[in-house]
């Protein structure tokens, strides 16, 4: 199948929507189908090589012919509508509801209105699309398994230490992350509990006093590592698709706190005391359901063990690749 991947007037970056793409792009090489990703400015990212075609694209006539082509962002939905008829069957992979790039007001009058098929990765985005009149057939892009395993020398070495990780994301997103949830558990809980810390990663080059230990941009090692010292991790955010990084600590055996918010982006993989923990969506509900993960090491260990589990479960790149393929091919 000739698959096309629309990035104009959107880009490609060092981010985690970028990285879903390329990836994605390369699972789908991989299984023998020609991927081009278009663009209107030279390819930014460098987290991994991309195995598909980047073509820059200023003329929509010059857009190769293709099977399908996928809407990546909100920014690309004008242009996938507008590509000749034999760029195939037109999609939108929706990953996030952009409001922090639109209104909602226009976002339902002209993302969900667009002439496409609707994709979505989460229950969540399903769910919201649903609210508002527009069906969607989720397809996840899949996990990389085997990058991310449980270290027990790592647990071993850490003592008595309770670290609790998060995400220090882009300046635009930290209000709909709730990153302060982040810091005020830790503030509220460091005086009462000696041994707490806490670990973030970021993309940008951030200062906080707060932090005890930030790194910047993290290899795939040095990710493993990570996650690998953290006893709980930190999902308080209100506004996300299939919020990554949480899974990703989950696949080293690391219990999560997420929140009961429609687009929390954990839906699909956080159960309420089976997988994780789930608050309801305020803060001093957050905070208690941490402490109770600092002061019960065995419910942390149990809840780390089926967390794992479960992220296994959803599958890896290439299932869930092909079960884009199969959908595609149902459209056609």
């Amino acid at each position: 199948m000739k698959i096309i991947f629309n990035s104009m007037h959107c880009g490609l970056g060092n981010n985690g929507g970028s990285r879903t793409i390329v990836r994605s792009a390369n699972t789908l090489v991989d299984l023998g189908h020609t991927v081009t990703i278009i663009n209107t400015g030279k390819n930014q990212y460098t987290w991994d090589d991309l195995k598909a075609k980047h073509l820059i694209v200023k003329d929509y006539r010059n857009v190769p012919n293709a099977d399908v082509i996928i809407a990546t962002g909100f920014k690309t939905i004008k242009s996938t509508v507008k590509v000749p008829k034999r760029c195939g069957i037109k999609v939108h992979w929706i990953r996030g509801y952009e409001t922090w790039t639109m209104p909602e007001e226009t976002i339902v009058n002209t993302v969900l209105k667009a002439p496409t098929i609707k994709i979505v990765n989460s229950i969540g985005l399903q769910k919201k699309l649903l609210s508002k009149g527009v069906e969607s057939e989720i397809i996840r892009p899949g996990y990389d398994l085997n990058e991310l395993t449980p270290d027990p020398n790592i647990v071993e070495e850490k003592g008595d230490i309770i670290i609790l990780g998060g995400l220090y994301p882009h300046t635009k997103h930290l209000k709909i992350k709730r990153t302060s949830w982040v810091f005020q558990t830790h503030q509220k809980f460091r005086n009462e509990y000696k041994n707490l810390q806490l670990w973030m990663f970021g993309n940008d080059n951030i200062y906080n006093t707060s932090i005890n230990n930030y790194v910047q941009r993290p290899s795939v090692e040095q990710k493993n590592n990570f996650y690998n010292h953290i006893d709980i991790w930190l999902s308080p955010g209100m506004q996300e698709g299939l919020h990554m990084p949480p899974a990703e600590a989950m696949l080293t055996a690391c219990p999560v706190v997420g929140v009961s918010d429609e687009l929390s982006g954990t839906e699909d993989y956080l159960v309420h005391k089976k997988t994780g923990l789930v608050a309801e969506s305020n803060f001093e509900s957050f905070s208690t359901n941490v402490e109770t993960l600092i002061i019960n090491e065995k419910l942390r260990k149990r809840l780390g063990k089926s967390a794992r589990l479960k992220i296994r479960r959803l599958g890896d790149r290439k299932t869930n690749m092909k079960k884009m393929v199969e959908f595609f091919g149902k459209c056609l």
